[in-house]
């Protein structure tokens, strides 16, 4: 088993800020024209 290096305080900002951006971009709301897209595309999935 692989043992863990201990995080510089830097190291652990860096991953914390990350996880921050990362979080905010998960929950932004998908645009309304990507959503009218993937609803076309849908339809036409639907209808073959």
């Amino acid at each position: 088993m692989a043992r863990e290096i201990p995080k510089s305080g830097l190291e652990r900002q860096i991953e914390e800020n990350l996880r921050k951006v990362y979080q905010k971009t998960v929950e932004e709301d998908v645009p309304d024209r990507f959503a009218e897209l993937l609803k076309q595309l849908k339809e036409q999935d639907d209808s073959k």
